[in-house]
Protein backbone atom coordinates (compact mmCIF):
# COMPACT_ATOMS: atom_id res chain seq x y z
CA UNK A 1 0.00 0.00 0.00
CA UNK A 2 1.56 3.47 -1.29
CA UNK A 3 1.28 6.21 0.98
CA UNK A 4 1.61 9.83 0.36
CA UNK A 5 5.30 11.14 1.26
CA UNK A 6 5.09 13.47 3.49
CA UNK A 7 5.66 17.45 2.90
CA UNK A 8 8.41 19.21 4.35
CA UNK A 9 7.57 23.09 4.55
CA UNK A 10 9.12 25.65 2.80
CA UNK A 11 12.50 27.24 4.27
CA UNK A 12 12.58 30.85 4.00
CA UNK A 13 15.94 32.28 2.86
CA UNK A 14 17.65 31.69 6.47
CA UNK A 15 17.62 27.96 6.28
CA UNK A 16 14.83 27.54 9.24
CA UNK A 17 11.19 27.02 8.82
CA UNK A 18 9.28 30.03 8.75
CA UNK A 19 6.71 31.01 11.74
CA UNK A 20 3.21 31.04 11.49
CA UNK A 21 3.60 34.97 12.26
CA UNK A 22 6.81 37.07 12.86
CA UNK A 23 6.61 37.94 16.64
CA UNK A 24 9.28 40.53 16.68
CA UNK A 25 7.66 42.39 13.17
CA UNK A 26 3.93 42.23 15.07
CA UNK A 27 5.15 43.35 18.13
CA UNK A 28 6.98 45.81 16.86
CA UNK A 29 4.06 47.43 15.04
CA UNK A 30 1.88 46.81 18.02
CA UNK A 31 5.01 49.34 19.74
CA UNK A 32 4.59 52.07 16.79
CA UNK A 33 0.48 51.79 16.76
CA UNK A 34 0.31 52.21 20.59
CA UNK A 35 3.32 55.10 20.83
CA UNK A 36 1.56 56.92 17.69
CA UNK A 37 -2.53 56.58 19.43
CA UNK A 38 -0.85 57.32 22.69
CA UNK A 39 0.89 60.65 21.31
CA UNK A 40 -1.72 61.67 19.28
CA UNK A 41 -4.28 61.25 22.37
CA UNK A 42 -1.91 63.42 24.28
CA UNK A 43 -1.80 66.26 21.46
CA UNK A 44 -5.38 65.93 20.99
CA UNK A 45 -5.39 66.66 24.88
CA UNK A 46 -3.18 69.58 24.80
CA UNK A 47 -5.17 71.16 21.97
CA UNK A 48 -8.43 71.07 24.34
CA UNK A 49 -7.24 72.57 27.36
CA UNK A 50 -5.80 75.17 25.30
CA UNK A 51 -8.87 76.15 23.30
CA UNK A 52 -10.06 76.31 26.36
CA UNK A 53 -8.09 79.31 27.60
CA UNK A 54 -8.63 80.71 24.16
CA UNK A 55 -5.90 80.03 22.23
CA UNK A 56 -4.88 77.31 19.74
CA UNK A 57 -3.00 74.47 20.36
CA UNK A 58 0.08 72.14 18.82
CA UNK A 59 -2.32 70.61 15.85
CA UNK A 60 -4.03 73.50 14.70
CA UNK A 61 -0.70 75.43 15.00
CA UNK A 62 1.15 72.71 12.88
CA UNK A 63 -1.91 72.47 10.33
CA UNK A 64 -2.18 75.89 9.58
CA UNK A 65 1.21 75.96 8.58
CA UNK A 66 0.21 73.82 5.32
CA UNK A 67 -0.86 76.74 3.88
CA UNK A 68 -0.28 80.13 6.36
CA UNK A 69 3.03 81.49 6.67
CA UNK A 70 5.11 79.58 9.37
CA UNK A 71 6.10 80.81 12.38
CA UNK A 72 9.63 79.43 12.46
CA UNK A 73 11.56 78.33 8.85
CA UNK A 74 14.35 77.22 9.69
CA UNK A 75 12.83 74.79 12.53
CA UNK A 76 10.25 73.24 9.26
CA UNK A 77 13.43 72.55 7.05
CA UNK A 78 15.40 71.02 10.18
CA UNK A 79 12.48 68.84 10.40
CA UNK A 80 13.23 68.22 6.51
CA UNK A 81 16.74 67.55 7.00
CA UNK A 82 15.99 65.20 9.48
CA UNK A 83 13.20 63.02 7.33
CA UNK A 84 15.79 63.52 4.27
CA UNK A 85 18.32 60.78 6.51
CA UNK A 86 16.54 58.11 4.62
CA UNK A 87 16.39 59.62 1.45
CA UNK A 88 19.84 59.17 -1.33
CA UNK A 89 21.49 62.06 -2.03
CA UNK A 90 19.31 62.22 -5.59
CA UNK A 91 16.77 61.94 -3.70
CA UNK A 92 17.65 64.91 -1.30
CA UNK A 93 18.65 67.52 -4.02
CA UNK A 94 14.87 66.36 -5.79
CA UNK A 95 13.53 67.06 -2.54
CA UNK A 96 15.13 70.26 -1.73
CA UNK A 97 14.53 71.48 -5.20
CA UNK A 98 10.92 71.28 -4.82
CA UNK A 99 10.70 72.84 -1.33
CA UNK A 100 12.31 75.20 -3.00
CA UNK A 101 10.34 76.21 -5.82
CA UNK A 102 6.78 75.87 -3.52
CA UNK A 103 8.16 78.40 -0.97
CA UNK A 104 8.99 81.11 -3.91
CA UNK A 105 5.57 80.32 -5.12
CA UNK A 106 4.73 81.05 -1.78
CA UNK A 107 6.70 83.93 -1.56
CA UNK A 108 5.21 85.39 -4.38
CA UNK A 109 1.55 85.11 -3.90
CA UNK A 110 1.83 86.49 -0.29
CA UNK A 111 3.83 89.06 -1.66
CA UNK A 112 0.74 89.81 -4.48
CA UNK A 113 -1.48 89.55 -2.06
CA UNK A 114 0.39 91.63 0.63
CA UNK A 115 -0.07 88.64 3.14
CA UNK A 116 2.67 87.85 5.81
CA UNK A 117 5.73 86.77 4.71
CA UNK A 118 7.94 83.74 5.74
CA UNK A 119 9.41 80.46 4.40
CA UNK A 120 9.09 77.21 5.54
CA UNK A 121 6.10 75.13 3.25
CA UNK A 122 7.87 74.31 1.29
CA UNK A 123 9.94 71.82 3.78
CA UNK A 124 6.15 71.25 5.47
CA UNK A 125 5.23 69.98 2.01
CA UNK A 126 7.83 67.61 1.06
CA UNK A 127 8.08 65.74 4.73
CA UNK A 128 4.25 65.34 3.86
CA UNK A 129 5.34 63.79 0.42
CA UNK A 130 7.50 61.30 1.66
CA UNK A 131 4.98 59.86 4.02
CA UNK A 132 2.47 59.75 1.05
CA UNK A 133 5.08 58.51 -1.24
CA UNK A 134 5.65 55.65 1.43
CA UNK A 135 1.79 54.89 1.82
CA UNK A 136 1.17 54.86 -1.21
CA UNK A 137 4.68 53.53 -3.79
CA UNK A 138 6.78 51.25 -0.94
CA UNK A 139 5.95 48.64 0.67
CA UNK A 140 7.97 46.51 3.92
CA UNK A 141 10.64 47.66 5.47
CA UNK A 142 10.82 50.92 2.59
CA UNK A 143 7.51 51.91 3.65
CA UNK A 144 8.40 51.92 7.51
CA UNK A 145 11.74 53.57 6.51
CA UNK A 146 10.05 56.51 4.85
CA UNK A 147 7.56 56.78 7.67
CA UNK A 148 10.15 56.65 9.98
CA UNK A 149 12.02 59.08 8.54
CA UNK A 150 8.71 61.35 7.96
CA UNK A 151 7.66 60.76 11.48
CA UNK A 152 11.21 62.23 12.71
CA UNK A 153 10.76 65.47 10.74
CA UNK A 154 7.37 66.28 12.26
CA UNK A 155 7.92 65.14 15.67
CA UNK A 156 10.80 67.82 15.90
CA UNK A 157 8.23 70.24 14.78
CA UNK A 158 5.68 69.32 17.13
CA UNK A 159 7.47 69.04 19.80
CA UNK A 160 8.32 73.27 19.33
CA UNK A 161 4.76 73.88 19.33
CA UNK A 162 4.01 71.29 22.14
CA UNK A 163 6.40 72.92 24.44
CA UNK A 164 5.02 76.86 23.32
CA UNK A 165 1.38 75.32 24.42
CA UNK A 166 2.68 73.96 27.47
CA UNK A 167 4.69 77.65 28.12
CA UNK A 168 1.20 79.34 27.46
CA UNK A 169 -0.84 76.99 29.90
CA UNK A 170 1.99 77.43 32.54
CA UNK A 171 1.31 81.13 32.65
CA UNK A 172 -2.30 80.69 32.63
CA UNK A 173 -2.80 78.15 35.33
CA UNK A 174 -0.21 78.91 38.01
CA UNK A 175 -1.18 82.66 39.17
CA UNK A 176 1.87 82.59 41.43
CA UNK A 177 5.57 81.23 41.32
CA UNK A 178 8.11 79.89 43.64
CA UNK A 179 11.26 81.64 43.31
CA UNK A 180 11.36 83.27 46.79
CA UNK A 181 11.33 79.51 47.79
CA UNK A 182 14.82 78.64 45.00
CA UNK A 183 16.25 82.24 45.53
CA UNK A 184 16.59 81.10 49.31
CA UNK A 185 17.63 77.94 48.77
CA UNK A 186 20.18 78.80 46.05
CA UNK A 187 21.95 81.13 49.15
CA UNK A 188 23.52 77.10 49.95
CA UNK A 189 24.97 77.63 46.54
CA UNK A 190 26.38 80.46 46.47
CA UNK A 191 23.90 82.23 44.55
CA UNK A 192 25.58 81.75 41.33
CA UNK A 193 23.26 83.59 38.98
CA UNK A 194 23.70 86.43 40.60
CA UNK A 195 27.81 85.77 41.06
CA UNK A 196 27.64 85.13 37.23
CA UNK A 197 25.55 87.87 36.06
CA UNK A 198 27.93 90.53 37.39
CA UNK A 199 30.79 88.95 35.43
CA UNK A 200 29.20 88.83 32.50
CA UNK A 201 28.07 92.57 33.05
CA UNK A 202 31.69 93.51 33.79
CA UNK A 203 32.66 91.66 30.30
CA UNK A 204 30.00 93.03 28.24
CA UNK A 205 29.04 92.78 25.13
CA UNK A 206 32.07 90.59 23.95
CA UNK A 207 30.87 87.48 25.69
CA UNK A 208 27.15 88.24 26.24
CA UNK A 209 27.40 88.55 22.70
CA UNK A 210 28.92 84.91 21.95
CA UNK A 211 26.58 83.67 24.61
CA UNK A 212 23.73 84.75 23.15
CA UNK A 213 24.85 83.23 20.00
CA UNK A 214 25.49 79.60 22.35
CA UNK A 215 22.01 80.17 23.76
CA UNK A 216 19.99 80.19 21.20
CA UNK A 217 21.50 78.21 18.92
CA UNK A 218 21.77 75.14 20.87
CA UNK A 219 18.85 73.44 18.61
CA UNK A 220 21.13 73.93 15.13
CA UNK A 221 23.93 72.11 17.58
CA UNK A 222 21.96 69.78 18.68
CA UNK A 223 20.84 69.03 15.14
CA UNK A 224 23.97 68.63 13.42
CA UNK A 225 25.33 66.24 15.68
CA UNK A 226 21.86 64.32 14.96
CA UNK A 227 22.03 64.46 11.72
CA UNK A 228 25.66 63.42 11.95
CA UNK A 229 24.65 60.32 14.10
CA UNK A 230 21.92 59.28 11.42
CA UNK A 231 24.48 60.09 8.69
CA UNK A 232 24.48 56.63 7.65
CA UNK A 233 20.77 55.32 7.64
CA UNK A 234 20.05 56.08 3.98
CA UNK A 235 23.08 53.55 3.34
CA UNK A 236 21.99 51.07 5.62
CA UNK A 237 18.61 51.08 5.39
CA UNK A 238 17.70 51.31 9.05
CA UNK A 239 17.66 53.70 11.94
CA UNK A 240 20.36 53.26 15.09
CA UNK A 241 18.85 51.99 18.31
CA UNK A 242 19.30 55.18 20.09
CA UNK A 243 20.32 58.96 18.91
CA UNK A 244 20.29 62.36 20.12
CA UNK A 245 16.79 63.30 18.68
CA UNK A 246 15.07 60.59 20.78
CA UNK A 247 15.75 61.98 24.01
CA UNK A 248 15.85 65.81 22.92
CA UNK A 249 12.06 65.13 22.22
CA UNK A 250 11.31 63.05 25.58
CA UNK A 251 12.97 65.70 27.75
CA UNK A 252 10.64 68.11 25.73
CA UNK A 253 7.65 66.62 26.26
CA UNK A 254 8.17 65.27 30.28
CA UNK A 255 10.22 68.79 31.22
CA UNK A 256 6.91 71.45 31.35
CA UNK A 257 4.74 68.93 32.76
CA UNK A 258 7.10 69.51 36.00
CA UNK A 259 6.54 73.27 35.43
CA UNK A 260 2.55 72.80 36.58
CA UNK A 261 4.22 70.88 39.80
CA UNK A 262 7.25 73.46 40.29
CA UNK A 263 6.37 77.09 38.63
CA UNK A 264 9.54 79.52 38.45
CA UNK A 265 9.78 82.29 36.34
CA UNK A 266 13.98 83.13 37.11
CA UNK A 267 15.48 85.59 38.97
CA UNK A 268 16.11 88.39 35.85
CA UNK A 269 12.29 88.60 35.98
CA UNK A 270 11.17 87.50 39.83
CA UNK A 271 14.33 90.10 41.01
CA UNK A 272 15.19 91.97 37.64
CA UNK A 273 14.10 94.53 35.58
CA UNK A 274 12.34 91.89 33.26
CA UNK A 275 9.64 91.18 35.75
CA UNK A 276 8.11 94.65 35.52
CA UNK A 277 5.83 95.67 38.29
CA UNK A 278 5.28 91.86 39.25
CA UNK A 279 9.33 91.84 40.87
CA UNK A 280 9.52 91.80 44.44
CA UNK A 281 12.82 94.45 43.81
CA UNK A 282 15.25 95.35 41.31
CA UNK A 283 17.99 93.28 42.63
CA UNK A 284 19.43 91.14 40.10
CA UNK A 285 22.36 90.64 39.66
CA UNK A 286 23.98 93.64 41.89
CA UNK A 287 21.95 92.78 45.51
CA UNK A 288 21.46 89.19 46.71
CA UNK A 289 17.41 88.76 47.72
CA UNK A 290 17.34 88.75 51.82
CA UNK A 291 17.00 85.34 53.75
CA UNK A 292 13.13 85.64 54.79
CA UNK A 293 10.44 83.37 55.12
CA UNK A 294 9.87 82.67 51.15
CA UNK A 295 5.98 83.10 49.79
CA UNK A 296 4.74 82.38 46.39
CA UNK A 297 5.05 85.75 44.27
CA UNK A 298 1.99 86.58 42.48
CA UNK A 299 3.08 86.92 38.73
CA UNK A 300 1.68 88.19 35.32
CA UNK A 301 -0.18 85.47 33.00
CA UNK A 302 2.37 85.88 30.59
CA UNK A 303 5.72 85.03 31.79
CA UNK A 304 5.88 81.33 30.89
CA UNK A 305 6.77 79.71 34.04
CA UNK A 306 10.20 77.34 32.62
CA UNK A 307 12.82 77.62 34.98
CA UNK A 308 12.68 74.12 37.29
CA UNK A 309 14.45 71.93 36.44
CA UNK A 310 16.65 73.97 33.34
CA UNK A 311 15.35 71.94 30.14
CA UNK A 312 18.49 73.98 28.30
CA UNK A 313 21.12 72.37 30.75
CA UNK A 314 19.14 69.41 30.38
CA UNK A 315 19.92 69.46 26.58
CA UNK A 316 22.90 70.55 26.90
CA UNK A 317 24.13 67.74 28.97
CA UNK A 318 22.72 65.73 26.34
CA UNK A 319 24.39 66.69 23.47
CA UNK A 320 27.48 66.31 25.68
CA UNK A 321 26.93 62.55 25.93
CA UNK A 322 25.97 62.10 22.33
CA UNK A 323 29.00 64.28 21.40
CA UNK A 324 31.51 62.07 22.53
CA UNK A 325 31.07 59.15 19.74
CA UNK A 326 32.20 61.89 17.02
CA UNK A 327 35.24 63.53 16.13
CA UNK A 328 37.83 65.20 18.24
CA UNK A 329 36.05 68.53 16.93
CA UNK A 330 33.00 67.53 18.13
CA UNK A 331 33.90 66.21 21.30
CA UNK A 332 35.20 70.32 21.09
CA UNK A 333 32.21 71.41 20.13
CA UNK A 334 30.07 69.54 22.37
CA UNK A 335 32.17 70.59 25.49
CA UNK A 336 31.72 74.06 24.56
CA UNK A 337 28.06 74.11 23.80
CA UNK A 338 28.23 73.11 27.56
CA UNK A 339 30.06 75.26 29.45
CA UNK A 340 28.52 78.36 27.26
CA UNK A 341 24.78 77.03 27.80
CA UNK A 342 25.64 76.71 31.52
CA UNK A 343 27.40 80.22 32.13
CA UNK A 344 24.22 81.94 29.56
CA UNK A 345 21.51 80.46 31.38
CA UNK A 346 22.98 81.70 35.27
CA UNK A 347 24.42 85.11 33.80
CA UNK A 348 21.39 86.06 31.29
CA UNK A 349 19.31 85.21 34.59
CA UNK A 350 17.01 82.85 33.29
CA UNK A 351 17.54 80.58 35.91
CA UNK A 352 18.85 79.58 39.47
CA UNK A 353 21.69 77.24 40.15
CA UNK A 354 19.36 75.01 41.97
CA UNK A 355 17.22 74.85 38.26
CA UNK A 356 20.73 73.73 37.10
CA UNK A 357 21.32 70.80 39.08
CA UNK A 358 17.98 69.94 38.54
CA UNK A 359 18.52 69.49 35.04
CA UNK A 360 21.39 67.64 35.06
CA UNK A 361 19.97 65.03 37.02
CA UNK A 362 16.68 65.00 34.89
CA UNK A 363 18.74 64.78 31.68
CA UNK A 364 20.61 61.71 32.91
CA UNK A 365 17.57 60.09 34.24
CA UNK A 366 16.05 60.72 30.66
CA UNK A 367 19.24 59.30 28.84
CA UNK A 368 19.21 56.59 30.26
CA UNK A 369 16.08 55.36 30.01
CA UNK A 370 16.11 56.25 26.43
CA UNK A 371 19.06 53.87 26.08
CA UNK A 372 18.04 51.38 27.99
CA UNK A 373 14.48 51.12 26.16
CA UNK A 374 16.40 50.93 22.73
CA UNK A 375 19.04 48.28 23.97
CA UNK A 376 16.94 46.26 26.36
CA UNK A 377 17.00 47.06 30.43
CA UNK A 378 19.89 45.82 32.73
CA UNK A 379 20.02 45.81 36.40
CA UNK A 380 22.31 48.95 36.08
CA UNK A 381 19.76 50.79 33.94
CA UNK A 382 17.08 50.18 36.40
CA UNK A 383 19.34 51.50 39.45
CA UNK A 384 20.34 54.73 37.48
CA UNK A 385 16.70 55.31 36.58
CA UNK A 386 15.58 54.78 40.31
CA UNK A 387 18.48 56.29 41.42
CA UNK A 388 17.74 59.55 39.10
CA UNK A 389 14.15 59.26 39.81
CA UNK A 390 15.03 59.70 43.52
CA UNK A 391 17.51 62.15 43.55
CA UNK A 392 15.22 64.62 41.53
CA UNK A 393 12.29 64.19 43.86
CA UNK A 394 14.58 65.00 46.66
CA UNK A 395 16.10 68.06 45.09
CA UNK A 396 12.49 69.20 44.21
CA UNK A 397 11.29 68.73 47.82
CA UNK A 398 14.36 70.44 49.31
CA UNK A 399 14.46 73.32 47.40
CA UNK A 400 10.29 73.67 48.14
CA UNK A 401 10.10 72.86 52.03
CA UNK A 402 13.48 73.19 53.32
CA UNK A 403 15.09 76.57 51.52
CA UNK A 404 15.14 78.28 54.98
CA UNK A 405 17.28 75.55 56.48
CA UNK A 406 19.36 75.34 53.11
CA UNK A 407 19.93 78.98 53.32
CA UNK A 408 21.21 79.30 57.07
CA UNK A 409 23.51 75.91 56.61
CA UNK A 410 24.98 76.63 53.31
CA UNK A 411 28.05 74.62 54.55
CA UNK A 412 25.86 71.23 55.25
CA UNK A 413 23.56 71.64 51.94
CA UNK A 414 25.36 73.18 49.60
CA UNK A 415 27.94 70.33 49.38
CA UNK A 416 25.12 67.61 50.03
CA UNK A 417 23.27 68.96 46.71
CA UNK A 418 26.57 69.10 44.94
CA UNK A 419 27.14 65.13 46.35
CA UNK A 420 23.75 63.31 45.49
CA UNK A 421 24.25 65.07 41.73
CA UNK A 422 27.74 64.05 41.27
CA UNK A 423 26.55 60.75 42.59
CA UNK A 424 24.19 60.33 39.53
CA UNK A 425 26.98 61.52 37.09
CA UNK A 426 29.38 59.17 38.87
CA UNK A 427 26.71 55.92 38.21
CA UNK A 428 25.88 57.28 34.38
CA UNK A 429 30.11 57.12 33.71
CA UNK A 430 30.29 53.98 35.22
CA UNK A 431 27.29 52.73 33.42
CA UNK A 432 28.68 54.04 30.45
CA UNK A 433 31.78 52.62 30.79
CA UNK A 434 30.60 49.09 31.63
CA UNK A 435 28.60 49.29 28.11
CA UNK A 436 31.26 50.34 26.49
CA UNK A 437 33.57 47.31 27.37
CA UNK A 438 30.93 44.77 26.76
CA UNK A 439 30.34 46.58 23.13
CA UNK A 440 33.93 45.90 22.46
CA UNK A 441 35.18 43.58 24.42
CA UNK A 442 39.21 42.37 24.79
CA UNK A 443 42.32 44.17 25.58
CA UNK A 444 41.62 47.75 26.32
CA UNK A 445 42.88 50.34 23.71
CA UNK A 446 43.22 47.14 20.95
CA UNK A 447 40.43 46.68 18.43
CA UNK A 448 39.56 42.94 17.96
CA UNK A 449 40.83 40.95 15.50
CA UNK A 450 38.48 40.68 12.30
CA UNK A 451 36.73 37.56 11.99
CA UNK A 452 37.72 35.12 9.74
CA UNK A 453 35.24 34.20 6.85
CA UNK A 454 33.99 30.34 6.94
CA UNK A 455 35.17 28.16 4.86
CA UNK A 456 33.24 24.42 4.21
CA UNK A 457 34.30 21.63 6.59
CA UNK A 458 37.10 19.68 5.88
CA UNK A 459 38.21 21.51 2.18
CA UNK A 460 40.85 23.95 1.71
CA UNK A 461 39.67 26.73 -0.45
CA UNK A 462 36.79 24.99 -1.63
CA UNK A 463 34.09 26.44 -3.95
CA UNK A 464 30.87 28.45 -3.04
CA UNK A 465 28.08 25.40 -1.66
CA UNK A 466 24.87 27.65 -2.92
CA UNK A 467 24.59 28.94 0.39
CA UNK A 468 25.05 32.49 1.56
CA UNK A 469 27.02 32.59 5.16
CA UNK A 470 25.34 35.73 5.70
CA UNK A 471 21.40 34.52 6.02
CA UNK A 472 22.53 31.80 8.37
CA UNK A 473 20.65 32.87 11.93
CA UNK A 474 24.37 31.64 13.19
CA UNK A 475 26.87 33.47 11.18
CA UNK A 476 29.32 36.26 12.99
CA UNK A 477 28.53 38.68 10.00
CA UNK A 478 25.12 38.72 10.29
CA UNK A 479 23.68 42.15 11.28
CA UNK A 480 21.16 42.29 13.19
CA UNK A 481 18.06 45.27 12.95
CA UNK A 482 18.37 47.89 15.31
CA UNK A 483 14.26 49.33 15.52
Amino acid sequence: MMTEPTRIPPRDDRGTQPAPWRRPRVVLWFAAGAAGAATLGFLVALETVARGYGFSGPITEQSREVIFAPESGPLLYGGLALTMVVLTWRQRLIAMGIAAGVDVTFFLVRWALDADMNFGNGALWVVLGVAVLGLTRRTGQERLLLLKGTGLGLLLVAGHKTGDTWLLITSKTRATVLDAYVAAADHALADPSWLVGRFLNATAPVSTGILHVVYGQLPLAAALVGLYQLRRVAVERRFPAHHLVRTFLVIGLFGPAIYMIFPVVGPVFAYGTDGGAWATANLWPDVLPPVTDPQPIPFDGITPRNCMPSLHTAWAVTLFIHSRDGSRAMRWAGTFWLVGTLTATLGFGYHYGADLLAGVVFALTIETAMRCSAHGWDRAGVRLVALGTAVFAVQLASYRWLPTEMAARPWLYGPLLLLVTGAVVYAYVRAARERERERKPGVPGQRPAPAEPAKAVGTTGAAPTGTDDSQVPDATDAKPELV
